[in-house]
Parts: structure tokens; C-alpha cells; sequence
């Protein structure tokens, strides 16, 4: 903060931290506390409104839990939505960091800075297409009569057309594809800290490829791990585009049901109450990530 107004001094620091600061407020926090008011309050007519029926509630958070029976492993609609949800988010996320951590390695330690420039930039250059453009050309690649059918056939991996869009598969392609830069970013800075006389005494010392990348490649890029494991999760798991567009009725979205309840059903204390119990399993995974690498809010800064 010192180094603010030391650069710009006092009243051009004041200035844009009173803009960031009704930006927040204005954007962030005011529509946050408004869908807090409403998810503590039944839904009414707008006649009941402030009458004896409106009334602070936790009906709304119970909903999503009513009628799960564990013993019989029974669940309500929206309960199994949001299970599948947080089981393909999960998936997502270990996909990416599967596909991503070899690919960041290669870029950080192996490949030559050109090549590396030249990859990164093959890497992002789709992405400055609009997510609905992207998400349209995977319905055309996996649709039924798509090019990825036709080639698989030709190549005599399958002998029929799959329906990628009739299940889970195609909404985890999809997803996987519009978030793995958010795994590579950080995995990519976070080995490049690495030191590579490291990697090459534990080599010497001869430790195989494996144990190297888990006693020592693995460990230093932690806070890496850790942030893009977190940013894939979140993005997945409040996806909407995504699984709409490549989904099927029996692969429905949590975000889904949530814009369902409110702008189909109308019931803005029931779509509020369930946006927040996805942003607190999200905040939850936040701090499950954090405690699981051992990291804390300044190594993530990094």
C-alpha cells in the first residue's frame, strides 16, 4: 500500500482505491447479500411478501438433503445432480493434472526457450475464441455423424458410432479442454523455479525417473499443484455452458438446477440457498487443497 501512494501519490491513490472499492461493493458484496436475504426466506408472491408467512427459514439449505436415505442409497433428483457434479468436477480436475503436469515439465526443464514460447502460444491461441464457439465446435466433433466417429471407424477403433453426447463423456471432454490452461499456467510457473542441478544430482546419485519426479519435481511444484487444482475444480464445479451445451437430460449440471429454479421456476430463495451450498463445497475444496499440499495463501500468491 506504502508503495501506492509512493508511486502515485495520495490523491490518485485514494481515487482508484475508492473506485476498486465501489466496484466491489456495487458488483461483488451488494448481490451477494441480496441472495443471501432471499435464501433464508420461503418463496412468497410478492402480495405475501412482509406478511406472516415471510419469515427467516433454513428450509431452503434442508431442501437439497430431504429424502436421502443412506442406508438405501437412495437420493432426491437435485441431491443425485449435485453428487454427479462434485464426482465429474473431481474428474476434471485429475484429468488435467494428468495431461498437464508431463506437458508443463517438458515446457519448464526439457524444451528449448523458443520452443517453449512457440508452444505456449499454440496453447492459447484457441482460447482467444469466445467458450461458446469452443464448446460448439466440440458438439460438432463429437456428434453422432462427427468427424471424431468418422475417424475413429476409418481407423477401425470402433466398428459403430458412439454417442459422446448422450452421457458423461462428452461434457468431461469438453470441460477438460476449456480448463486445462488453468492446470498449466501454474504447474508451468511452479517448475520453473526448479532448479535444474537438482534434478540432475538426484540423477546422479541414481534415483530413477520416477523417484525424482515424486521426491523432487512433485514437492516443489506444490503450490502449483495446489492453485490449479483449485481453479479447475471451482470453474467445473460452476460450469454452465459446458454441460449445457454437451450434456443430455441424464447428465444434468448442479448449475443446471440452479438456474432452473430460478428463472424457470421462479423460486429465487431455493436457486440462492443452492448457489451458496456450491460455493461453500467450493470454499471447502479450497481448504482441503491448501491442507493437503501444505500450503498456504502467500505460497499460492506465488
Amino acid at each position: 500500500m506504502s508503495e501506492l501512494f509512493r508511486r502515485y501519490g495520495t490523491g490518485m491513490t485514494l481515487t482508484m482505491l475508492a473506485g476498486v472499492a465501489v466496484w466491489v461493493l456495487a458488483m461483488v458484496v451488494l448481490p451477494y447479500f441480496v441472495m443471501v436475504e432471499y435464501s433464508f426466506h420461503p418463496n412468497l408472491t410478492v402480495v405475501e411478501m412482509g406478511g406472516p408467512k415471510d419469515h427467516y427459514t433454513l428450509e431452503n439449505y434442508a431442501a437439497l438433503f430431504r429424502g436421502v436415505d443412506l442406508l438405501h442409497w437412495d437420493f432426491p433428483d437435485d441431491f443425485r445432480v449435485f453428487l454427479r457434479t462434485m464426482w465429474g468436477a473431481s474428474l476434471v480436475t485429475f484429468i488435467c493434472l494428468l495431461v498437464c503436469y508431463p506437458v508443463a515439465f517438458y515446457l519448464a526443464k526439457v524444451a528449448t526457450p523458443e520452443r517453449t514460447a512457440f508452444l505456449l502460444l499454440i496453447l492459447v491461441i484457441p482460447f482467444w475464441i469466445n467458450e461458446i464457439l469452443r464448446t460448439f465446435s466440440w458438439y460438432i466433433l463429437l456428434a453422432y455423424s462427427g468427424p471424431l466417429n468418422i475417424v475413429l471407424k476409418a481407423l477401425g477403433i470402433i466398428d459403430a458410432p458412439v454417442r459422446w453426447l448422450s452421457g458423461s463423456a462428452g461434457v468431461l471432454i469438453g470441460m477438460t479442454y476449456a480448463f486445462l490452461l488453468f492446470m498449466m499456467f501454474p504447474l508451468y510457473n511452479a517448475l520453473e523455479t526448479l532448479d535444474r542441478n537438482q534434478i540432475e544430482a538426484a540423477r546422479d546419485l541414481g534415483a530413477p525417473t520416477w523417484r525424482i519426479h515424486w521426491r523432487v519435481v512433485i514437492p516443489h511444484a506444490k503450490p502449483g499443484i495446489a492453485v490449479g487444482c483449485i481453479m479447475v475444480f471451482v470453474l467445473a464445479a460452476s460450469s454452465y455452458v459446458v454441460p449445457a451445451l454437451l450434456g443430455s437430460p441424464g447428465t444434468r449440471w448442479f448449475t443446471e438446477t440452479i438456474y432452473s429454479w430460478f428463472f424457470e421456476a421462479q423460486n429465487w430463495p431455493l436457486g440462492s440457498a443452492y448457489a451458496f451450498i456450491l460455493l461453500g463445497l467450493c470454499v471447502a475444496f479450497i481448504l482441503l487443497m491448501m491442507r493437503l499440499f501444505r500450503v498456504g495463501l502467500t505460497d499460492i500468491a506465488k
